[in-house]
């Protein structure tokens, strides 16, 4: 008999057929980020997490992640998903007002003749 010098620590739980056991090693750090800069090639698609700070113009990339096409849309299905679970536990998220872009403020005045009501055709 031959012993092993490495036993496992616990025995396999048994497992429904896709199911993935995740595995968190104990010294993996949490990253804060704020925001995020989605990027695209012709077969990825790149998310940076960001960390602003307030008074600091800089966005410092703090990960970068880069997934195929689908992937991302998985994680899209996946993030609506998890916000409806949390809104319905939690209430409704609210989000800041969008701010306003320089073409708003420059341009958001003037009105085209397609904004402008149409007179009914007699």
């Amino acid at each position: 008999m031959t012993n092993n010098p490495n036993p496992p620590s616990t025995p396999p739980a048994q497992q429904r057929p896709g199911t993935m056991r995740l595995e968190v090693p104990a010294n993996l750090n949490m990253t804060y980020a704020n925001a995020a800069v989605i990027t695209q090639t012709h077969s990825e698609i790149i998310i940076d997490f960001v960390q602003v700070m307030p008074n600091d113009n800089r966005a410092r990339v703090q990960s970068r992640i880069a997934f195929t096409p689908a992937n991302a849309k998985l994680l899209l299905q996946a993030l609506q998903t998890n916000l409806q679970l949390f809104e319905q536990k939690h209430g409704e998220i609210s989000l800041p007002p969008k701010p306003v872009t320089l073409a708003d403020q420059l341009f958001g005045a003037i009105k085209t003749t397609d904004d402008e009501p149409q007179q009914p055709s007699s």
